[in-house]
């Protein structure tokens, strides 16, 4: 079995592959404190009330975009599973020319979403990706690349309009009963629903124009399923889409190696 494990900045999700197949999933908050062996802990538990257990896997592949919590994990893929994890960073075949101006800038979370909706679509295609930030990362019909674009997440703007804003209280994502709030709550409401989903229609629309091609759009991310409705350009929802970009890289690295 493979282990996949992706290190976000609010949240870490872990995923099991048999072959193709994803058997489980989980998602832990990601804490920069913890050492190898707190991890080693709390991801053996999880496993034990799922029925897996640490002998159970031949290989591990991690994508991090938090670099202090990069160097933990390998250590708790060395010394809890006796694994060498495959590390997404440059160098690591992806079948993904990046056109970036420096290519290492590219968070390797991205880089796997890219590859997997490529590998999905086999054409021009966008990916949608609600986390911490809001990022757009675009794939030419070639199979390229060509660039993207990074938003405040969600979260963080209702958190920043919370804190900043003396008499706005602190709210759920929610759909309101219209656009036009008739109280405080539905009218910011209706801000951040309406008004997130119409940035990210209006963002996809001009990434097309200057892509020149109709890209096929795909959202991932924790609220991904809550805006899609709403959305006139979102196409798919594929929540586990980064999971499925790491099991293609193992393939795709293990094929090389061998």
């Amino acid at each position: 079995m493979l282990f996949v494990i992706d290190i976000g900045n609010t949240q870490t999700v872990l995923g099991v592959f048999e072959g193709e197949r994803l058997l489980q999933d989980w998602r832990i908050s990601t804490d920069k404190t913890k050492t190898a062996d707190e991890y080693a802990v709390l991801i053996r538990n999880i496993f034990a009330a799922s029925g897996f257990a640490f002998d159970s896997f031949r290989a591990v592949v991690i994508s991090c975009v938090v670099p202090p919590l990069l160097q933990t994990f390998e250590a708790f893929c060395r010394k809890a599973l006796h694994i060498e994890p495959l590390i997404v960073e440059p160098g690591i075949k992806t079948g993904i020319p990046i056109l970036m101006d420096n290519p290492r800038e590219v968070g390797a979370d991205r880089i796997v979403n890219a590859v997997a909706a490529y590998h999905e679509v086999r054409g021009a295609c966008i990916v949608v990706d609600f986390g911490t930030a809001t990022t757009f990362d675009c794939i030419s019909g070639a199979g390229e690349y060509i660039g993207g674009v990074i938003v405040p997440g969600i979260g963080i703007s209702l958190e920043a309009l919370f804190q900043t804003a003396s008499k706005l209280p602190r709210v759920e994502i929610a759909r309101p009963a219209s656009v036009i709030g008739k109280n405080t709550i539905h009218c910011m409401q209706s801000g951040i629903l309406f008004g997130y989903v119409s940035m990210v229609d209006g963002m996809v629309e001009r990434i097309r124009a200057e892509m020149g091609e109709e890209a096929y759009v795909i959202a991932t991310g924790g609220i991904a399923e809550r805006l899609t409705p709403e959305s006139r350009t979102i196409q798919k929802v594929d929540r586990y889409l980064t999971l499925r970009g790491l099991r293609i890289l193992h393939e795709m690295n293990r094929k090389e190696e061998a």
